[in-house]
C-alpha cells in the first residue's frame, strides 16, 4: 500500500486538485470515497468552490464543508452557481 502522502487524488475537468484540499480528502476516508465515485466535472464544480474563495478563513470553511456535503453523499457543492471556467474551456 503506498503512503498516504503518495497517495493518488484525482483533480477536476478543469481545475487541479489544491494541496490542502487533497490533504483534507485524504484525512477523511468517507470524503475521499464519495470525490472518487464522482465525475470529473463535480470533482471540478468542489476545487472551483475552494478556489474561489478570497480569505483564507473562507478556504478552510470551504474544506470542510466540501467534506461534510461528500459525507452526507453530495455530489456538487450547494448553494454554487457552477464552475464559470468550464464553459470557457470546453469552447
Amino acid at each position: 500500500m503506498a503512503p498516504v502522502s503518495g497517495q493518488r487524488v484525482p483533480g477536476g475537468a478543469v481545475h487541479k486538485l489544491p494541496a490542502d484540499l487533497r490533504k483534507a480528502l485524504i484525512a477523511n476516508a468517507t470524503a475521499l470515497n464519495v470525490w472518487n465515485d464522482i465525475t470529473p466535472l463535480a470533482r471540478n464544480e468542489f476545487i472551483c468552490w475552494v478556489e474561489d474563495a478570497k480569505q483564507a478563513t473562507t478556504r478552510e470553511r470551504r474544506i470542510r464543508r466540501t467534506q461534510e456535503e461528500l459525507e452526507e453523499g453530495q455530489r456538487r457543492p450547494c448553494c454554487w452557481p457552477g464552475c464559470q471556467h468550464r464553459a470557457r474551456a470546453s469552447r
